[in-house]
């Protein structure tokens, strides 16, 4: 498994209204995150602050500048830190990695999935809630 390059794909596939937020998260951006929190509506996120309308992409996916024209997009996250648990969370599965595409799955993970699994699942250990 490679390391993530930063293409954007899961961000730009999960960050139009198939993300959300725990009512906890909410709660802690709106007392100390007002400008995360003001992309909020009924609990729901990323809604445009001044229309209400549903965003398509998330409003905190930048574009990273490019070194040459060429270079393709790489893409952060300007709440990285505060961002939903549902991306801390992702990827979860090897499955789920090879339907988005992902860029870190090699061809000897898709050879051995279990094998990529526990690699992955070491890999996010701490991005994620313990078993226990």
């Amino acid at each position: 498994m490679k390391d993530c390059n930063q293409c954007g794909k899961c961000c730009i596939k999960y960050g139009g209204g198939d993300l959300s937020a725990s009512k906890e998260e909410i709660d802690l951006w709106e007392l100390f995150n007002p400008e995360i929190f003001k992309f909020v509506k009924d609990n729901e996120i990323w809604f445009d602050p001044e229309s209400g309308a549903p965003l398509q992409t998330c409003p905190f996916l930048e574009v990273e500048p490019k070194k040459n024209a060429d270079a393709p997009n790489k893409y952060t996250c300007s709440i990285y830190l505060d961002r939903p648990e549902d991306c801390r969370h992702y990827p979860s599965l090897i499955a789920e990695m090879v339907r988005d595409e992902c860029e870190m799955i090699e061809i000897t993970d898709l050879a051995k999935p279990k094998q990529a699994q526990i690699k992955l699942d070491l890999l996010m250990q701490d991005s994620r809630p313990s078993a226990s």
